[in-house]
């Protein structure tokens, strides 16, 4: 069975969406599962295990200058190569018309559908005419958790039961450090949503406290404005802070496979350390943590929600989380899952 999963963006949905390919290839033996993605996401996506041809699509970059020719003939050609492809199942996780848009272009084959979301979700990005664009249009719960909305879309459009925790796997991921090695926990402060942003002084105090622990700090950063930032907070923080420089994101895989944990905002490397299985405390600013938090493991945990927590519920929630950690996890809780 030749199955394509639609799933353009944002970084953080696309890392919530990686769980369905070890469930379709547990119900399917044998399935081939291709992905469309925006291609800024594409070096990421393509080091989830189990996946046949990543898609890269630049719908982002096409909107800026829709009607030039160059952007027509390289929108064309992309589609032209898409259609060469029979699939008997094309499913859109993301549910919006730009989506559903794409998931039409897809060639099915003899008897193959079309599926999306029937409604949409609390919280969760929906446009209503996507259900009449499909051929299966699957009803969802009003209030559910991302990854489990992801999760349960796919097994309601191939006709298989849901079950066990969403696993995610990568492939080639650096070995873990060693236990005796310095621990270096990241801090995952950049988001493009200001309402998810964490305050610089906190930051700052929030990594002294960890230097004082005997950890490094490292402050992955993404453009002028996440650099700035993180000069300021490591230039502060002092000596065993430092500013990863501009990298890819499956580069920001490897090395964040490598830390011993990882304290971040509501955003998409928050979700890339949940799927790493990394020890993880998630920052809200806002009441989302029902839908886009760590759920279910100790080593995971989220602080905040109705408005940003201090640094000291952030402190004390690093310390439960360090904690549960060094406890031990079972092996199936692999820290770096391959």
């Amino acid at each position: 069975m030749k199955i394509l999963l639609v799933k353009l963006s944002s970084l953080g949905d696309v890392i919530q969406t990686v769980p369905v390919i070890h469930d379709i290839h547990t119900a399917l033996r044998g399935a081939q599962i291709d992905w469309v993605v925006e291609e800024a996401f594409a070096p990421l996506v393509e080091r989830a295990q189990g996946l046949g041809r990543v898609w890269p699509i630049a719908e982002r970059r096409w909107r800026k200058s829709r009607l030039h020719p160059a952007t027509r003939q390289e929108r064309a050609a992309f589609f032209a190569k898409l259609h060469i492809e029979r699939y008997d199942a094309v499913i859109d996780f993301q549910g919006l018309i730009k989506s559903a848009l794409v998931a039409r272009q897809a060639r099915l084959a003899p008897g193959g559908f079309r599926a999306t979301y029937a409604n949409g979700s609390e919280a969760c990005s929906y446009e209503w005419p996507v259900r009449f664009m499909v051929n299966k249009a699957l009803p969802m719960a009003q209030r559910i958790h991302a990854v489990a909305r992801y999760r349960t879309l796919a097994a309601a459009a191939l006709g298989y039961e849901l079950g066990g925790e969403a696993v995610y796997r990568w492939t080639g991921l650096p070995a873990s450090p060693a236990q005796d090695a310095t621990p270096t926990v990241v801090l995952a402060h950049g988001t493009t949503r200001s309402d998810n942003e964490w305050p610089q002084a906190d930051w700052i105090a929030l990594g002294r406290r960890l230097i004082d622990a005997g950890c490094h700090v490292a402050l992955p950063q993404a453009g002028a404005r996440e650099m700035a930032f993180a000069n300021t907070v490591a230039q502060a923080i002092g000596a065993g802070a430092e500013v990863w420089p501009a990298i890819g994101l499956a580069q920001v895989l490897d090395h964040m496979a490598a830390c011993a944990g990882v304290i971040g905002v509501d955003s998409g490397l928050s979700h890339l350390a949940v799927a790493l299985n990394l020890p993880h405390v998630q920052i809200f600013s806002q009441p989302r943590v029902w839908r886009a938090g760590p759920i279910g493991q100790a080593h995971q945990r989220a602080v905040g929600g109705d408005q940003a927590p201090g640094v000291e519920a952030v402190w004390q929630t690093w310390q439960a989380v360090w904690q549960a950690s060094n406890l031990g996890r079972p092996a199936s809780e692999s820290k770096a899952p391959v």
